[in-house]
């Protein structure tokens, strides 16, 4: 077997579905293949095990002296660390047997702190990485955090609500199978100043899609809830109607902290705009965002329902897994898109508010998210209270590789300070 082989073996290993495809290829390149005759013991009960096995063709029975006996198959798994340094059991060989051993030195490969690779400490990684880190309480739930430099805005920002979620899901579902789209559910809002608990439903694994349902939790309530779909590579037909517009480099546009400093010191603009642009100011945001039209509108004057800018991380992720880097466009997404809507009724005086309702992404190709993305959207309307926008996302060379809808209440703001409870 070729190491492309091995790989997609063990990423259908249930015992490795949360390690990133980079972790599976490391461990592909040191395991030894066993080989057993049938009837060979393949590990003593009682004795030190050498490693971790992993069954690739044949059949394996288990003999515990209690008298428990049951049947180890292809992607079934026994060996150190699962029960402990000693074995509890007899493994036998039914047949003639084939094992991929992981050598017990090598063991550290299956330990990993996220849902993708890193070599770096938590507090090493660019600050998108840290923001989406999720700490694993139980197979299929984990904790997330808002950290104290995450941007957030009274509340707990729903990029973060969808990246975190759609990294829990992915701890789930084998690495061969990326996901490839999700619809989500903005249910109320989120407290900054208290853990977030993921809890993930495993609602379908086949051949070649995976299915999943996330809850995110706080005080026993969901806040927020993520259906996302998972697809094992495959090949088939390919066109593009989409174009991408002509925009100007990225490299050539002002950075959004920049046009915000220029608002700030602006005495022509009024006092009180002024002030709302330094609060965002002072909201570290992870991407770098490069607006593609001059922006000589306030949030108080009228103007197209549509906008396009470059985005791309702020900073080189550490993994160049797909996991990652779909999850880090999925945080960015939710930044300005509900409140587009909102352009053609504002006027002076005004104060408004866009609330996100619901999400929904489709992912069409490999994507970077450290690298340059055109994000085009529009609101083609708004209608009892309710904007609707659509979004398309293109890499440098044109190609689509992501589009977005989102649905959002949006109406002149309440001055009440945001509580935890259901949005609306």
């Amino acid at each position: 077997m070729n190491t492309e082989s091995v790989v997609e073996f063990l990423g259908n290993v249930p015992l490795l579905h949360r390690l990133p495809s980079s972790y599976l290829k490391r461990i592909a390149q040191v395991v030894v293949f066993k080989r057993y005759d049938r009837g060979d013991y393949v590990v003593r009960e009682n004795q030190d095990v050498d490693g971790v096995y992993f069954l690739l063709e044949g059949q394996a029975q288990v003999l515990r002296s209690a008298g428990e006996e049951f049947v180890l198959k292809r992607f079934d798994f026994f060996g150190h660390g699962i029960f402990g340094d000693v074995y509890p059991a007899d493994v036998v060989a039914l047949s003639e047997l084939t094992c991929l051993l992981l050598m017990s030195d090598h063991l550290a490969l299956l330990e990993t702190k996220s849902v993708w690779d890193s070599d770096k400490e938590l507090d090493s990684r660019c600050l998108v990485e840290h923001i989406l880190y999720l700490e694993p309480l139980d197979l299929n739930v984990f904790r997330g955090f808002t950290p104290s430099n995450a941007p957030t805005y009274g509340k707990v920002y729903g990029g973060q609500l969808v990246g975190q979620a759609l990294a829990a899901a992915s701890k789930t579902v084998e690495t061969t199978k990326i996901v490839h789209n999700f619809h989500s559910y903005f249910l109320r809002v989120g407290d900054i100043d208290i853990p977030i608990i993921f809890e993930v439903n495993r609602l379908r694994d086949g051949n070649n899609f995976a299915t999943r349902k996330v809850d995110a939790r706080q005080k026993g309530k969901t806040i927020f809830t993520l259906f996302a779909s998972f697809q094992r590579k495959q090949q088939g037909y390919i066109h593009q109607e989409s174009t991408m517009p002509h925009t100007p480099a990225p490299e050539t546009l002002l950075p959004r902290e920049e046009i915000l400093e220029r608002l700030v010191t602006d005495p022509l603009l009024p006092r009180d705009y002024r002030d709302e642009v330094a609060t965002e100011i002072n909201v570290p945001f992870p991407i770098d965002i490069r607006f593609c039209e001059p922006k000589e509108s306030t949030k108080q004057t009228k103007s197209s329902p549509r906008l396009k800018y470059w985005f791309r991380a702020k900073g080189k992720l550490s993994d160049d897994d797909q996991a990652l880097h779909r999850g880090v466009v999925a945080y960015a997404s939710d930044l300005i898109f509900a409140s587009i809507s909102l352009n053609p009724h504002r006027r002076e005086g005004m104060s408004v508010a866009a609330l996100s309702l619901d999400h929904s992404m489709w992912f069409h190709r490999s994507l970077r998210a450290d690298d340059w993305l055109l994000f085009v959207m529009v609101s083609p309307t708004v209608f009892d209270s309710r904007g609707f926008a659509t979004g398309k996302m293109f890499n440098r060379k044109g190609e689509l590789v992501a589009s977005l809808t989102q649905e959002a209440l949006v109406r002149e703001a309440v001055n009440i300070k945001p509580s935890f409870g259901a949005k609306l």
